[in-house]
């Protein structure tokens, strides 16, 4: 697995698109329980080099009722963006994963996870690339039919602090996903 991850760490297949240059961020290792499918890393990651190391990230491990211990163990935890690289800024936010690492890299990591018991896909991007025709029109549709994925997939809308609005407006997502998404990270996890 380890030289799959530097051969990630060293790719340079969409530098020319990077105003940043590319900086691929993942962890993952051969007995990761759970594979945690993101968007791309954003401009604080891409400076840290660390995945979710933002406001995102909170979140998500508040969501996820995990401290960071746990989240950056990649013997538990797989973290595998669509897009491994920062994308730069668009006008309304980051701009989308770059479309070229998912099809060059998930078969071949996602093929080294053999002790895999729960996939998370948070936001659109991963959510229409995993789930195809299956996933609703709106990523809101998607989440709100959650169970319909599991247990094969886990669907969750972006952490970020940009969405507490559309938190706020879905009610429904605190008060039943987020508790079986606890329910089944403990199942894993423990």
């Amino acid at each position: 697995m380890q030289p799959l991850i530097n051969d990630i760490r060293n790719c340079t297949i969409c530098a020319k698109h990077l105003a940043l240059g590319p900086r691929p961020v993942l962890a993952a290792h051969a007995s990761s329980k759970i594979v945690i499918i993101g968007q791309a890393p954003g401009a604080v990651v891409h400076d840290t080099g660390v995945p979710w190391d933002d406001k995102s990230g909170e979140n998500l491990r508040s969501w996820l009722q995990v401290d960071n211990e746990t989240f950056y163990d990649p013997k538990r935890i797989a973290l595998v963006p669509m897009g491994f690289c920062y994308p730069g800024k668009g006008k309304s936010g980051d701009l989308p994963p770059r479309s070229e690492c998912a099809p060059e890299w998930h078969g071949q990591v996602l093929g080294h996870l053999k002790e895999v018991k729960l996939t998370i896909l948070i936001g659109q991007y991963a959510q229409q690339y995993y789930l195809a025709e299956r996933a609703r029109k709106t990523l809101t549709e998607t989440v709100r039919h959650f169970e319909e994925y599991l247990p094969d997939f886990f669907v969750l809308p972006h952490p970020s602090p940009r969405n507490n609005i559309w938190r706020a407006r879905n009610p429904w997502f605190d008060a039943e996903v987020i508790p079986s998404l606890r329910e089944q990270m403990i199942k894993v996890i423990k």
